[in-house]
């Protein structure tokens, strides 16, 4: 009995740095995730690596939870980035809301799940459409989710949970009876607070001049869109960057 008892102290052992040893590698991948990206388009080659460990971590409990986040952050990575085909994106954005509804329910506190799966539910809005999102209820959802991030932890991802608040009061339709609190003075509320939260990243000055630009604030709009285009893209997010700047300097032109 004693020895067995060893022997499976010895299995699980092994199962546990097995699956730690996997997270690491995963996320040696995922940091290397912009290598061979050519501008704004990803390789799939690093991110790929990086889903297959992380897929296989998800399965040890240990690994789980770490697992299951980095896995929606590679997800949104790949569909918004690597991928160009718009039936990819939607399986892989698909995989993504459903990963996040399912650790949401495990883990309601969790400021990290809801947020990524926002960011995942926002690309899967805008690769089904309006209508599709419109029937899922996206706006209302995201409305919740950003409002309870920011009740749980203002200051995760710079201001996220006010970034999102404020993104889908810009970006949802006000519609009479149905859809009535969008509010591009919302809008502009929450999107300066999460630029005044934490470091202020690129697409949240993107978003806010968007809003100041609608209320026909456009000085103010063309200075934030400057700002982004004169900023000097991390090595880390290059791809990401590249990415806002690029979208500033067409929002530039448009103004």
């Amino acid at each position: 009995m004693l020895i067995r008892f060893l022997l499976i102290i010895f299995c699980l052992s092994m199962m546990i740095a097995s699956a730690n040893a996997g997270m690491n590698e995963g996320i040696e991948y995922y940091e290397k995730r912009q290598e061979g990206s050519k501008g704004t388009l990803a390789s799939t080659e690093n991110i790929d690596k990086a889903l297959e460990q992380f897929s296989s971590a998800l399965l040890s409990p240990s690994s789980e939870k770490d697992a299951a986040l980095y896995l929606l952050k590679s997800y949104y990575y790949k569909a918004e980035f690597a991928v160009q085909d718009k039936d990819e994106k939607k399986k892989i954005f698909n995989e993504g809301k459903a990963l996040g509804e399912k650790y949401i329910e495990k883990y309601p506190n969790s400021a990290e799940f809801r947020y990524w799966y926002l960011v995942n539910l926002g690309s899967w809005a805008q690769v089904y459409g309006i209508l599709t999102a419109a029937r899922e209820g996206v706006s209302d959802l995201m409305k919740t989710h950003s409002e309870k991030i920011i009740e749980l932890d203002p200051e995760y991802q710079n201001g996220g949970g006010y970034f999102m608040l404020g993104a889908v009061h810009f970006k949802s339709p006000y519609i009479p009876f149905l859809l009535s609190w969008p509010d591009n003075d919302d809008a502009i509320k929450y999107l300066q607070l999460s630029v005044d939260t934490g470091n202020a990243e690129m697409n949240q000055k993107n978003y806010l001049a968007q809003a100041l630009s609608k209320d026909g604030r456009d000085k103010k709009a063309r200075a934030l869109l400057e700002e982004v285009l004169n900023t000097e893209p991390s090595t880390a997010t290059l791809v990401e960057d590249l990415d806002d700047i690029e979208e500033a300097r067409q929002l530039l032109e448009d103004l």
